[in-house]
């Protein structure tokens, strides 16, 4: 038998083909094919640069294997593999098995691998990738704020006769027109979709974007500045896990921040549609209302469907507030949300809100005698926590 060894593969249903790993390995064991982004495991030495690059953590995936997945078996996959059972004798003074310890340094500070919810749909992936993208109609491009700093637009393109399926909290690739400096084409960019899985309108199977227009923005400026009836490529779609759940009676947790509020959207609209009953409660934090995304046309839902606390951090006249300030002050309603065994946990916006939320989750949880790291993680496995920041 050969010696058990650890193989770094990456996860071809959560990648989505930025390359980003590729540019960044520094000794050239990542390649790309038109179907996958794979890794050869007579390059790589496990140095963990590409780790944290990676916007998707599809590059976080380990597997102790008799012998190493080849180069071919990787470009030919769908999906990852499971752990094989592998039986190998321990080390004489070993006190823990050698494969969880490997697999225990593999994922070390990775935090826990994302779960799509167990009653959720089966997501359509990677359809199109940037050799054979999907071209799109825009149908519309809308202004959604009112703030001469915060340019956010509400973008629909049409597929035409395209088959392109998504489902809420999936996102596409757009790729900017024109080449980079090498003369290449440019990497797509992504983008959370924002309308429900059969469309923009019920039957009509567009899609729309929620796009903030960035200074500088290669991507964001060419979304932001389409008009009506201009040709986009398309790619994608990506993800498997940001998913919502199919049982009507899941109470959804949303918490968000500015276009972090797109698959937020799509969640509210598709239950609205289904008829779900579970409900929904969202803390949605922006500068002002002006500047927040759909302001207006939440003030629409009713509340039987989402309970909504809007917060402001530069609303004149108002002392600052962030979504986890609004959390801790809302405790007892966040509180009795975390006890109940169908909620759903979703966040979506900048980074820097992760470790407010945190903080506001632990100090929440432990006044009910509950440790948010451990509830937390339990609901990660049982896929209903889900983190999708930028």
């Amino acid at each position: 038998m050969n010696k058990p060894v650890k193989q770094h593969l990456i996860d071809p249903e959560i990648c989505i083909r930025c390359y980003t790993c590729e540019n960044t390995c520094p000794i050239g064991a990542i390649e790309h094919d038109d179907n996958n982004v794979v890794v050869n495991a007579d390059i790589c030495n496990f140095c963990m640069d590409c780790i944290p690059v990676c916007p998707t953590g599809s590059i976080d995936e380990w597997r102790v294997v008799e012998t190493p997945y080849t180069l071919a078996e990787q470009y030919e996959m769908d999906e990852l593999p499971e752990q094989a059972d592998i039986e190998i004798a321990p080390a004489e003074d070993a006190k823990v098995d050698p494969i969880e310890a490997l697999l225990a340094e593999a994922h070390k500070g990775a935090g826990g691998k994302a779960r799509a919810p167990a009653s959720a749909g089966k997501p359509a992936i990677n359809m199109y990738n940037l050799g054979k993208p999907a071209k799109m109609t825009v149908q519309g491009n809308y202004r959604l704020t009112d703030d001469p700093d915060h340019d956010v637009r509400h973008i629909i393109l049409d597929p035409g006769a395209l088959p392109f399926p998504v489902l809420e909290g999936q996102s596409v690739g757009i790729i900017p027109p024109g080449t980079d400096a090498d003369g290449n084409a440019h990497l797509p960019r992504l983008y959370s979709v924002s309308s429900p899985r059969d469309g923009e309108r019920p039957g009509y199977h567009n899609i729309s974007l929620t796009v903030k227009r960035e200074e500088g923005g290669l991507a964001s400026n060419f979304l932001c500045d389409l008009k009506q009836g201009a040709q986009v490529d398309v790619t994608g779609p990506f993800g498997a896990t940001f998913l919502m759940p199919s049982t009507p009676d899941a109470h959804l947790l949303l918490i968000c921040t500015g276009t972090g509020s797109a698959p937020m959207r799509a969640f509210t609209m598709q239950r609205q549609r289904a008829g779900a009953t579970g409900g929904m409660t969202m803390f949605f934090g922006a500068r002002a209302p002006g500047s927040l995304p759909y302001f207006g046309p939440l003030k629409k839902v009713p509340e039987s469907l989402l309970k909504q606390h809007l917060v402001f951090s530069r609303q004149e006249g108002v002392e600052k507030e962030y979504v986890q300030d609004r959390m801790v002050a809302e405790a007892d309603e966040v509180a009795n949300l975390l006890q109940d065994p169908k909620l759903h946990i979703y966040i979506c916006g900048l980074r820097g809100m992760e470790e407010g939320v945190e903080k506001a989750m632990s100090t929440i949880a432990e006044s009910t005698g509950q440790q948010w790291t451990a509830l937390r993680d339990t609901m990660r496995e049982d896929g209903r926590y889900h983190v999708e920041t930028y």
